[in-house]
C-alpha cells in the first residue's frame, strides 16, 4: 500500500487535545493500522476480481482505508470485515460502471500461495491443480464466483456475504453450493480423462 496510507495510520502528536481524546485518536489509529495488516491482501485480490486490473484494485482499497479513517472504531469494530467487503464492493463497481469494462482475473494476479517446501513433483502437481481449480472457477457465473471468492478468499459468513451482496442467506448458501460441486466435478472429470490418456 502507498506510503501515504500508513503516514495517515501513524499516530500523530496529541497537541491540545485532553488525555481522553489522545487515547481515543491512538485507539482509532490502531484499529486502521490493525485493520490494513489483516484485510489489505484480500480486499486487493477481491477488488482486482471485480474491476480486473491489479493496480486499479490498489487504488479501490486505498480508498476503503481512507474511507476506514473517518469511521469511529466503536460504531463498526463488531463487523469490521462486512464494512471492509462493502465499502470496497461498491467502490469497485462504481469504477467498473465508469469505465463501462469488465475482464477476467488472472491466475497471476490472485497470488494465491503454494508451499515453496514441497518436492518439486509435488509442487507440480499443486500448481496444476490450482490451475485447474481457478480454469473451472473463471468459467462459473458471476454471482458464484463472487460468494466463493468472499467465502475462501475473504473468510466471510454467509450472513456478511449476504449483507455484502444483497443476496439472502439462503441464496449464498446455494451459489457457493452449486458454484463447489462443479468446481468438484470438472475438476474431477479432468483428472479421470487425464489417467484415460495416461493408461493409454
Amino acid at each position: 500500500m502507498d506510503d501515504i496510507l500508513m503516514d495517515i495510520f501513524d499516530p500523530k502528536t496529541p497537541g491540545t487535545n485532553s488525555t481522553e481524546a489522545a487515547k481515543a485518536e491512538l485507539s482509532g489509529t490502531e484499529f486502521a493500522r490493525s485493520a490494513l495488516v489483516e484485510y489489505e491482501r484480500p480486499l486487493t485480490r477481491y477488488a482486482a476480481h471485480l474491476v480486473g486490473d491489479r493496480e486499479r484494485a490498489r487504488e479501490i482499497v486505498q480508498d476503503t482505508f481512507l474511507k476506514l479513517c473517518t469511521q469511529k472504531p466503536s460504531r463498526i469494530r463488531n463487523y469490521l470485515a462486512q464494512w471492509l467487503y462493502t465499502v470496497c464492493r461498491n467502490r469497485a463497481l462504481d469504477v467498473r460502471r465508469k469505465e463501462s469494462r469488465m475482464t477476467s482475473l488472472s491466475d497471476a494476479q490472485l497470488s494465491m500461495q503454494i508451499d515453496c517446501r514441497a518436492e518439486p513433483s509435488a509442487l507440480a502437481e499443486q500448481e496444476e491443480q490450482l490451475n485447474r481449480v481457478l480454469a473451472v472457477l473463471s468459467t462459473l457465473p458471476a454471482n458464484q464466483q463472487e460468494v466463493l471468492r468472499l467465502k475462501f478468499q475473504g473468510d466471510l459468513s454467509y450472513d456478511e456475504i449476504s449483507r455484502i451482496t444483497k443476496l439472502s442467506v439462503g441464496n449464498v448458501g446455494f451459489l457457493i453450493h452449486t458454484g463447489l460441486k462443479t468446481i468438484r466435478e470438472r475438476v474431477h472429470d479432468h483428472q479421470s480423462a487425464k489417467a484415460v490418456r495416461r493408461a493409454k
